[in-house]
């Protein structure tokens, strides 16, 4: 029964690195396999208010969202072989496979719920540090590395929100100058 909590504290270890050095360290360069999460979620994120609308298509296509279950799927199944040797770790880490698509595709359809429930993770995309914050189901290994930076409910967050909203309504009376 140890393998449990051993399998979860790994598991955010692995989000906390593979978040880190993977998909931000290799992902920035536009050439590589993993550059759908810089190029592609991060950017479509912070334009839409931390909403990314791939999450509603088909996890079956090679967009970003497809990329992130094709690359669960191939984690899972190179785990596969502990399951014999421990049976409980190697099923805490297949849930908490399960777990981080699950609250990400929710978090991404749903910045209320994000915020509310993952603000950490809500934090990496529209604070001001999208190198940070690196955890998505628990902010553990950034508490322990140092990388927690809040931003929700700080007074930076009520003046960017003010900013924003002050942006879009500069637009609207643009447009409608445009029409008149």
């Amino acid at each position: 029964m140890i393998g449990i909590p051993l399998g979860l504290l790994y598991s955010n270890a692995g989000e906390w690195l593979l978040h880190k050095y993977v998909l931000h360290g290799l992902g920035k360069r536009k050439k590589s396999f993993w550059s759908f999460h810089w190029h592609n979620h991060h950017k479509e994120v912070r334009r839409n208010e931390h909403i990314d609308e791939a999450y509603d298509d088909s996890p079956f296509q090679w967009n970003a969202q497809g990329k992130e279950v094709a690359s669960l799927l191939a984690l899972g199944l190179g785990h596969a072989p502990l399951f014999p040797v421990a049976p409980f770790f190697t099923a805490t880490v297949w849930y908490s496979m399960v777990n981080y698509y699950r609250v990400h595709k929710k978090s991404h359809l749903d910045p209320e719920w994000a915020k509310e429930n993952l603000p950490w993770h809500y934090d990496h995309h529209m604070g001001p540090n999208q190198d940070a914050n690196w955890c998505v189901t628990r902010p553990w290994f950034d508490v322990l590395m140092g990388t927690r930076e809040p931003y929700v409910g700080t007074e930076q967050e009520q003046n960017d929100i003010a900013k924003r909203e002050a942006h879009k309504q500069r637009r609207e009376e643009q447009r409608q100058a445009m029409a008149a």
